[in-house]
């Protein structure tokens, strides 16, 4: 068939996007809304020949198909629909992209099932890579094809997807960008610092900022709203004020006319002066242990790796060795690299081999009466200077620094794993830290080609502190909902830009650890969800021992 008309009611962040997208692929679309200056504003950004804009929904009647993109509230959509079926032609397609509610329930309130499906988009065209076509029992053929049809003119793919899951990862989501914004109101980090940290510690295709400016803060106070979750109250705020996001031109970012971010100013805390670092040290011998001497020896770095026997320090080596030939294999670099890198790494049992490094990481277990007997014998053995960094992620590095002499050269350097691979390092200074030393930090991690994110000293940091609540919303869901692990797995990896699914990052991660820090967070998010607990008590770790919330086939 030819290209039809395609009328959209609502011209927010969605419907401008999808304005966009439709006449930019040759369709000719009639916009609506009810606001004279937004359709001012839609109109002046798109200038698309072919666009019709108006703010009366009669002049939608010549529509084949209608989209229905007014905010998320049940009662309005209700009485927007059943208004489109008495103005538009008896044959005109409508479509709800309600991401809350009940499609099938809508399409009966309208008066006219026969005509309604749904088009859920996470996030607005031209972002949005995908397009949720939710078909009813009732639905004809013919609208769920010309659903189809619009959601390839849009410029996505359309998928089928269940209602329900996508109503609860779009639950998760919402609920983890609503505490993004709080730990940002609190002062702890900014919202670039946030932003960054998330998208490179967590592989997000965009940061929870990111997210809430294309979707529009409006939308998403809207919806959390409906799903009983109280919005932050920097989010209430700011939707008062009219800073809706990329739509207004001010969210959490700035944009220009166009809808195109304004890059900002990045503001460096760094004021000290970095100290020379010749040689390195790695305490430990585990799995981050060896990824961050790997790291260290490929920056060029003369690194002495400490283990507590001799054969678990040549274990570790010979562990370095292995992922190095893994990266000839795949091209990545040569095997005379290879060679230069081993060089450069040695492996030993005595602290003694540390005393000429000058800076030392810590990367031992995640437990301090383990902790501090390391960091103890490290600084007895450096040399006056020397900083000590600690990996911990969950401890106090306040605390850490002081089981040393030397408070003032002690950092942390929370790296994520594979360290070799992962580019962020939240960089954790204490009140004692010295600002040279900071600014050493900031050197060395530039030095190892990452990026890093300062942060307060507080379990958690950034990362762990927004994702493992995510992870423990999506365990109490799965208990009181009737989805299963994999809908909601894929409906998070297709509706948002998520690398994976809550469950399938669980068991990747391993539910003990998971569970561990989630202890850890207990006194700023409450108890870990009981069933986790329950299930670790029973020995389902995950992928580490194939017994997790995925079957043992799909750990692969």
């Amino acid at each position: 068939m030819t290209k039809p008309v395609i009328g959209i009611l609502g011209l927010g962040s969605l419907g401008e996007g999808l304005a966009r997208a439709f006449a930019g692929n040759g369709a000719e679309v009639i916009g609506v809304d009810r606001d004279a200056n937004v359709v001012a504003r839609v109109g002046g950004r798109l200038g698309h020949p072919l666009l019709a804009l108006g703010n009366d929904p009669a002049d939608l009647k010549p529509a084949d198909i209608v989209i229905e993109a007014v905010p998320e509230d049940r009662m309005t959509k209700e009485a927007v629909l059943g208004r489109l079926v008495q103005r538009c032609a008896p044959d005109t397609v409508l479509l709800t992209t309600a991401s809350t509610f009940s499609v099938p329930e809508l399409a009966i309130a309208s008066g006219a099932p026969d005509r309604v499906a749904g088009l859920r988009f996470s996030l607005p065209p031209p972002e949005a890579h995908t397009a949720i076509v939710v078909e009813t029992a009732m639905a004809q053929g013919r609208t769920i094809e010309l659903a189809r049809r619009a959601a390839q003119l849009a410029g996505t793919e359309p998928v089928a997807l269940a209602g329900r899951p996508f109503e609860v990862a779009t639950a998760l989501v919402y609920a983890w960008m609503n505490r993004t914004v709080a730990l940002a109101a609190e002062g702890y980090a900014g919202v670039e610092e946030i932003d960054t940290a998330m998208r490179l510690g967590c592989g997000l295709g965009r940061g929870p900022f990111e997210l809430l400016d294309l979707i529009g803060l409006d939308t998403v106070r809207n919806a959390l709203t409906v799903l009983g979750v109280p919005p932050a109250g920097l989010l209430e705020r700011m939707v008062t004020e009219g800073r809706l996001g990329r739509k207004t031109g001010h969210g959490f970012h700035r944009y220009d006319g166009a809808g195109a971010r304004v890059p900002a100013d990045r503001v460096t805390s760094v004021t000290g002066t970095p100290r020379e670092i010749t040689r390195a040290g790695v305490v430990g011998s585990g799995t981050m242990a060896r990824g961050i001497a790997e790291v260290l020896a490929v920056a060029g770095i003369p690194t002495t790796l400490v283990a507590r026997t001799v054969d678990k320090a040549e274990a570790a080596r010979d562990a370095v060795a292995g992922s190095l030939a893994r990266s000839v294999r795949k091209g990545r670099i040569t095997e005379e690299d290879r060679l230069g890198i081993l060089a450069r790494l040695t492996a030993g049992a005595g602290y003694t081999g540390l005393a000429d490094c000058d800076v030392v990481v810590e990367a031992v277990a995640e437990d301090m009466s383990v902790k501090s007997g390391v960091l103890r014998a490290v600084d007895a053995h450096l040399r006056p200077g020397a900083v000590i960094a600690t990996t911990t992620s969950s401890l106090s590095v306040t605390d850490c620094a002081e089981h040393t002499g030397r408070p003032r050269d002690v950092i942390g350097l929370h790296f994520f794993n594979p360290a070799p691979v992962m580019r962020l390092v939240e960089v954790v200074s204490t009140r004692h830290t010295d600002p040279d030393v900071h600014a050493t930090a900031h050197a060395l991690v530039a030095r190892l080609r990452k990026t890093a994110v300062d942060c307060a000293d507080r379990t958690g940091f950034i990362v762990n502190f927004l994702l493992f609540p995510y992870l423990d919303d999506a365990v109490r869901l799965l208990a009181r909902t009737d989805v299963t692990v994999a809908e909601v797995d894929t409906a998070v990896t297709t509706a948002y830009p998520f690398p994976m699914g809550p469950f399938t990052l669980l068991d990747t991660i391993g539910l003990d650890v998971s569970l561990a820090i989630m202890d850890m967070l207990t006194p700023f998010q409450g108890a870990p969800a009981e069933p986790l607990r329950q299930l670790v008590a029973a020995g389902h770790l995950g992928r580490k021992n194939r017994r997790g919330f995925r079957m043992a086939g799909q750990m692969e």
